[in-house]
């Protein structure tokens, strides 16, 4: 009985973290998307240009 529940209680402990990694992967997927975009955005509008470019263009 005492080892019936040890099991299950690691089943559920093992669920939670494999949830939790899961939702962490996802995030980390989505701030990488987010970071891709900003930097075309970026670019697209002139805004990456490095220091030397900007006193050139001055």
């Amino acid at each position: 009985m005492q080892l019936r529940l040890d099991v299950d209680v690691q089943k559920l402990e093992a669920d939670k973290i494999r949830k939790g990694k899961n939702k962490t992967e996802e995030d980390l997927d989505s701030l990488m998307t987010d970071y891709k975009k900003l930097r075309r955005s970026m670019r697209t509008a002139g805004l990456g240009k490095m220091l030397k470019q900007w006193r050139q263009k001055i």
